[in-house]
Formats: structure tokens, sequence, C-alpha cells
């Protein structure tokens, strides 16, 4: 049961609804969406990660030196607790999103982008499901079920995967509060944006040589505004909280056990460091053979290895990272504690004397895992709601095309402004 907010309240209408004001409010509500994401998930978020820290601490503590220690605590504490910390900032963007919905205030959105959304090719009945994308792609895509007309829906399924889930927010809150500390909020919306700008050109192209029939109009009765219930929106955003759980205690396990093994194997020779084993790794060879194809974005092999085992899970991405960079049993860093990948992140390499990541490289690296490869869960939605398997390969070629594209534009043309 919802309450209706009074009359005089519900003018906020002339605003949210304004040709100019309603932009500038959508702009300020996403801005203070992502604000609160960065900004309040860093204190649960700090908690976590020193619990995570203090639990692989602890748990090596108690056991022998051997590869079973190094699996337990750089594969499945380094690499799912590295993922699991970004928990509060995810549950943050589900219960902002979830507001926005139940308040009504969506409807009104929706209504104000119909305009610039019909020059892109699209229309307001796209709107939905494209902002439904920022929390998975999966029922964005699903949600297009509801646009009557076949290619509008077609448009509308092939650019959803360039919304930015929540399963790639840990990989920007990583590197973000890394790299750009002082603008956090500015670099995050502005990731997001070029997801945005990618969907609204990709629409364009579309509609230009692929499908050139009209918009019909959008019409939509717009409810009152209404003031969402304590337990529905908590309700709304556990059961997307449970769903991200789900995948540390399943894919994201998994994944973890593997790369820590293909990262820890073949041992290493007498003489070796900790940094030469990893490269000469399986894992280290897998990532030398893809260098070159990622070395001009500014990604180190590492980076490339991670965005690989990210087609997957987008999660994957810093759990890999969190393995990768793990090294209770380094002595060449102790300093550093485990599972503080930030940290790791920064720490010279000892052979070049360099560290691996720059902030543009960061920057390169976010964009590619912005816009790179769907997931497959969101592949099946594509090839359900588009109609075959043509679409799904376009969208793998296209995407991780523009994905390479855009990120070698912003690695170079950065070298050239910074």
């Amino acid at each position: 049961m919802y309450l209706c907010l009074p009359m005089k309240l519900s003018k906020f209408d002339a605003i949210a609804t304004h040709r100019v004001w309603g932009y500038v409010v959508f702009v300020v509500l996403m801005w203070l969406m992502f604000l609160l994401t960065f900004r309040v998930g860093a204190y649960p978020m700090a908690w976590i990660e020193q619990g995570v820290g203090a639990l692989g601490n602890w748990v090596g503590a108690q056991m022998s030196h051997g590869p079973l220690r190094d699996l337990v605590v750089d594969g499945i504490v380094g690499g799912v607790g590295s993922v699991i910390v970004f928990l509060p900032n995810i549950l943050i963007l589900f219960l902002c999103i979830s507001l926005m919905e139940e308040s009504g205030y969506m409807a009104r959105a929706a209504m104000i982008m119909d305009r610039p959304m019909r020059a892109i090719g699209l229309g307001g009945r796209s709107f939905i499901p494209l902002i439904m994308g920022f929390g998975c792609n999966v029922p964005g895509i699903m949600a297009a079920q509801g646009i009557s007309n076949r290619q509008s829906r077609i448009i509308t399924v092939m650019v959803a995967p360039f919304m930015s889930c929540s399963a790639r927010l840990p990989i920007y809150i990583l590197l973000v509060g890394t790299f750009f500390p002082t603008n956090a909020s500015l670099v995050l919306i502005t990731i997001y944006l070029v997801g945005i700008v990618v969907a609204a050109l990709t629409a364009l192209l579309m509609r230009r040589f692929v499908f050139r029939t009209t918009q019909e109009p959008y019409v939509a009765e717009l409810r009152p505004y209404r003031v969402p219930t304590v337990r529905a929106t908590l309700a709304d955003m556990w059961n997307n909280g449970k769903q991200y759980l789900r995948k540390m205690g399943g894919v994201i396990l998994a994944a973890s056990i593997l790369v820590w093994v293909l990262s820890y194997y073949p041992r290493p020779t007498e003489g070796m460091t900790a940094a030469q084993q990893r490269e000469h790794s399986y894992l280290g060879r897998v990532g030398q053979f893809v260098e070159p194809v990622m070395s001009p974005l500014g990604i180190p092999w590492k980076g490339s290895v991670a965005l690989v085992a990210g087609i997957g899970a987008k999660e994957s991405t810093v759990s890999t990272l969190g393995v990768l960079y793990s090294s209770s049993s380094d002595s060449e860093n102790p300093e550093v504690e485990l599972v503080n990948l930030p940290a790791r992140l920064s720490v010279p390499d000892p052979q070049t004397g360099k560290p691996d990541w720059t902030p543009l490289a960061a920057l390169s690296f976010m964009i590619f895992a912005l816009l790179y490869f769907p997931c497959p869960a969101t592949l099946a939605a594509i090839r359900k709601e588009a109609g075959g398997w043509r679409w799904v390969i376009i969208s793998v070629a296209y995407s991780t095309s523009v994905a390479w594209g855009v990120a070698w534009f912003v690695y170079n043309v950065g070298h050239l402004i910074v």
C-alpha cells in the first residue's frame, strides 16, 4: 500500500517534466545517486575490507606454508574478498533506483526523455528498459518486450548492454578510488555517460542504416507521486543484493580458484622472484599472448587477463586482479596488507621500477570494461528478445570493436592532453 503525496507537493511535476528544468532535475538525481554510491558506500566498504584482510591474515597464520594455504589465502580470500567489499555500493545503487521507480519519478523521466530519444531513433518506451540496465542488463533487455514496434525493440535490445550494469561497478569503485580520489563522482558519472553516448550513436546508426521506419508517439499515464514503502524498497534492494552474493559463492569463487591455479603453476625455478613466476605461469603466458592487442590501450598483461576472465561475469574482473595482485607469500612488498588491492595496484613493479597502472591506463581499462563483450546471461537475453544468434554475434563483434576503439582514443589522446 502506498501513500500518495499531497497535490501541492505533486506540483513538483511542473519542474520535473519541464522541457528544460526536467533534464536538470534528472542529471542532478543521477549525480546524487553516484555520489551516494561512492561516498556513503566507502565507509562500510572499508569495514568489510578490513574484516576480509583480518580473516585472510588469521587463516594464513593458522595454516602451514604450502599450496593449500596459498590457495585459501590468495585464491579464495584474496579473490572473493576483493569483490565482496563492494556489496554496500551495489545495495546503495539498487536502493536509489528502487526509490525513483516506486515514487513514480521514473515515469516522468521517460516522458521528458522521449524527445531526445526519438532524435536517435528510439522513444520514451525504450527509456525504462535502458534505465533498468544500470541495475542489470538482463531485466533491462527483457523489459523491451513492452515495445510493440519490433524494430525499435531490436534497437533497444542491442544498445542496452552499453548501459553500465552493477556488475561493472566494483571495477569503477576500485580504480576510481585508487587513481581519481579527489574527482571520484565526476569520473564515475563520466564513465556512465560514455556508455550512454555510445548507445545513442549506435541507435542512431541502426535507425539510419538498418531500420528506417518512423517512431510511434509515446503515450503513458502519469500516476500520482507516492511515498515508497520501506518494506517494498528494502525488499527490492535485498533481492538484488542476494543475486550478487550468490555469484560470490558460485561463479566468482570458481573463477578465483581457476585464476589462482593458472597463476600459481608451474612453480618458480631457483632464484625466480614472485613477480617473475607470475609472468611465467600459465596465466602469465595467456596475458602475454593478449598483451600486443591491449598494450596500445595502456592495459598491462594482468589487466588483459582480468578482462578475459570478466567475459563470464564482470565481477570476475576484480576478483582476478585480486588474485594476481594478492601476495601473502610475496616477501617483496610485505608492508602492503593482504586484500588491500588499491595499494597493490600502486606498488612499483620490481623489474621496471614503475607501477603497472597509471591514471590514463586505469581510465582506458574502465572504458573497455564498460563497452566490451556482454556476459553470457545478457547474450542469452539478446538471442531471446531479438530473435536469433545473428544479433548475438553482431553484439559481441560490435561491442568489443567499439570498446577497443574508444579505449584507444581515450588513452592516446589523453597522453596528448596530460
